[in-house]
């Protein structure tokens, strides 16, 4: 999730160049139909039939877990998707990166440095992208490590050796399942004839508590990963996660029959896609032809009322049906979701998952509190009907006791779920458990 300024401004520049080409800005003589166009602010497009289907079955006041967490355990691992499961995350969230041959990765850096001993092991491929190497050549790798000596307090034994996860491996984790693994912790895996990499062999996961989360994927670097969307949705079909029928997607069972208390998995709503790239959105349209929950992020440094009807627009006519701005939690970025744009963009009937909240006092920022002068309440104060964060724990407390504090007061500031036939508060009933003890029960 975490990007770049360089990167940010190329962006920017993409999607302002390919809008004025498309011919967003309206005339100065055309009628309007909203209320923030002007003659120098393009008129807000409306939202296809197809879109607004796709939000009628999308819950709102969700949790994303960002990378698993990047708190409590090495971000996109094994320990990482499995605690973000038990704890109650509504969506699990990883990265696409892909290997030589093939494998599809989840992983966020396209450098193997930061998060991996590749230094040791292949010292004079250090450098190399991870499309460089085989995903037996990366299994090599530990991605544990580092974090164990990046966050001494939260470092555990048992996250040295962790490997690098697939794709495949956050679904079945999302299933209810685990990696199973040799006695020396190495993972059991088929081989073709040729004693090459096919895929892994999972297991019922002992201690898994029955919630069937989403899963959020994130496509990254169109030119390193050309036809990753194809490959997406080839592995997705595979797994029964998506069908160009809805009635057509697999049934998510659960750990003996007993359902848990999130059930995102069993719904249309159970894959979300995102990208910060203009044309990986381009890409995710034309390959995903039923339309499925799909997030436009960016980081909107401008800041206009004109670059920000761009970004919309721009989304809208390529199948987005939620927008994805940062708040204000990293120096230099400016928070991209301002009241004034919160309005722009649930004007047109979009839904805002915002990046990324690692604090209470950030929830409190915009999700309504601190945004109510008047202190009456209101959910159109809210500008979060998702957010991503790296501590699920926090998020579930802010809702369970917080924003619940208020809503018990006569103010209430939760995005309504009417319309999925769902409390609007869905993390009233979820328990809540320490971190810690989650992790120990799942056996690190």
């Amino acid at each position: 999730m975490r990007t770049t300024f360089r990167k940010i401004k190329k962006v920017s520049q993409v999607v302002l160049t390919v809008s004025l080409g498309m011919g967003l800005f309206a005339c100065e003589d055309d009628v309007k139909t909203d209320a923030f166009s002007t003659k120098d602010v393009p008129e807000l497009l409306e939202l296809s039939q197809a879109q607004k289907d796709v939000l009628a079955y999308l819950p709102t006041n969700i949790i994303i877990a960002h990378r698993g967490t990047e708190f409590w355990a090495p971000e996109e691992s094994e320990a990482a998707m499995r605690w973000a499961r038990n704890m109650g995350a509504d969506y699990i969230e990883c990265d696409l990166q892909k290997t030589a041959d093939g494998v599809i990765l989840a992983l966020h850096d396209e450098s193997l440095l930061r998060t991996t001993n590749v230094e040791t092991i292949y010292p004079n491929r250090k450098n190399d992208y991870v499309s460089a190497f085989t995903y037996d050549e990366l299994l090599k790798l530990d991605i544990g490590s580092w974090f164990n000596e990046a966050n001494p307090e939260q470092a555990r034994e048992s996250f040295v050796g962790l490997d690098i996860l697939t794709l495949d491996d956050v679904l079945m984790i999302a299933e209810g399942k685990r990696i199973k693994r040799n006695p020396d912790g190495t993972r059991v895996v088929e081989r073709d004839s040729e004693g090459k990499y096919v895929r892994t062999v999972y297991e019922d996961d002992p201690n898994d508590n029955g919630n069937r989360p989403g899963v959020y994927i994130e496509t990254k670097s169109p030119s390193l990963f050309p036809n990753m969307e194809e490959a997406l949705r080839a592995c997705l079909e595979e797994h029964g996660w998506y069908a160009e029928d809805i009635n057509d997607l697999k049934p998510i069972p659960y750990k003996n029959g007993q359902k848990g208390e999130v059930d995102i998995a069993n719904t249309p709503a159970r894959i979300i896609l995102q990208t910060f790239e203009p044309t990986g959105l381009v890409r995710m349209h034309e390959v995903f032809t039923r339309p499925i929950p799909t997030l436009y992020l960016f980081a909107d440094l401008v800041a206009t009322p004109a670059s920000y009807a761009q970004y919309i627009n721009f989304g809208i006519e390529n199948g987005a049906t939620i927008m994805g701005p940062n708040i204000d939690y990293i120096e230099g970025y400016p928070s991209s979701v301002e009241p004034w744009q919160r309005d722009m963009i649930h004007s047109t009937g979009m839904h805002i998952h915002c990046w990324s909240f690692n604090t209470n006092e950030q929830y409190m920022e915009y999700c309504g509190p601190w945004q109510d002068a008047a202190g009456k309440g209101g959910p159109e104060l809210n500008a979060v009907d998702g957010g991503f964060t790296n501590l699920t724990d926090l998020a579930l407390r802010f809702y369970k006791e917080t924003l619940q504090g208020y809503a018990d007061q006569g103010k209430n500031y939760f995005r309504s779920n009417a319309h999925v036939g769902m409390p609007d508060n869905i993390h009233a009933a979820k328990t809540m458990r320490t971190p810690q003890d989650v992790l120990d029960d799942l056996g690190y």
